[in-house]
């Protein structure tokens, strides 16, 4: 009996390794499949940390799935450092798992998926601390993998260059609460937001990392596209714009966002 449930736990994980891999980790697919692997196997869990989430978002859907109290989760969250190094992946984890054990996974993946990352020697002397700080950026502000390149190197520029960053997903992170939201939308008065996080108020990259990024983002970070651009913006159609100035950057906001 034991070796025919092991066989069939085996089963179902290959299945939904393959089925998930074809799928591009379809999140209702993610749902139905749990079901099936709960059947084959009750002790695993699928848990699914998606790219650009912050630690709180990470710790909410771990709990949820591994059915944490508030101290298991205030854990995963407390510990130093842990802002833009949990992994967005599809995990498989048991679940009696302990906090401490689910962050040495992500952290392990983190470790694993940068190691891959194609890295210029021109950016070989940059700390993976800011390679980060600034993929975590890219992950939140960019429409898709096909933009974030350009954005890095934008950013890359306004960090050459002197210039704040300005960018509004630094305020999101400052401004984010669990009550009212953590991506809330930015209005003109955020921009007064005393935090060292409120990109528009202080020079230089945030104190940390403001999200979870992927491998896409990272890359993107370490490998930033040519541009004379120092502006952006997506259009209702989330296209990318950029400007070389302020002044075009103005004629950009008036041609696609009015």
């Amino acid at each position: 009996m034991k070796k025919y449930i092991f066989v069939l736990f085996i089963f179902f994980v290959l299945l939904i390794l393959s089925t998930v891999f074809y799928y591009k980790f379809d999140p209702s697919l993610l749902a139905r499949l749990s079901f099936y692997m709960s059947l084959a196997n009750p002790s695993i869990r699928i848990v699914r940390v998606e790219e650009g989430l912050r630690k709180e978002e990470v710790a909410q859907v771990v709990a949820n799935k591994l059915n944490w109290n508030i101290q298991e989760k205030e854990d995963f969250i407390s510990t130093a450092n842990v802002e833009g190094h949990y992994f967005p992946k599809t995990y498989l984890i048991y679940k009696d798992e302990n906090p401490s054990a689910v962050q040495a996974t992500m952290f392990d993946e983190f470790s694993k998926q940068v190691s891959k990352v194609k890295k210029p020697k021109s950016k070989n002397i940059i700390n993976e601390d800011t390679i980060i700080k600034i993929a975590s950026i890219i992950q939140r502000e960019a429409a898709g993998k096909e933009d974030m390149n350009l954005i890095s190197g934008i950013i890359w520029n306004r960090i050459y260059g002197g210039m704040k960053l300005q960018i509004d997903a630094t305020l999101q992170y400052a401004k984010g609460s669990e009550e009212d939201g953590w991506w809330q939308q930015v209005v003109p008065e955020d921009k007064k937001i005393e935090s060292f996080y409120n990109t528009y108020l202080y020079a230089g990259l945030p104190p940390g990392p403001i999200a979870n990024p992927g491998l896409a983002a990272i890359s993107a970070a370490y490998n930033p596209q040519k541009t004379s651009c120092l502006f952006y913006l997506h259009d209702k159609n989330k296209k990318i714009h950029c400007a070389i100035n302020y002044k075009e950057h103005k004629n950009n906001i008036e041609t696609y966002l009015k």
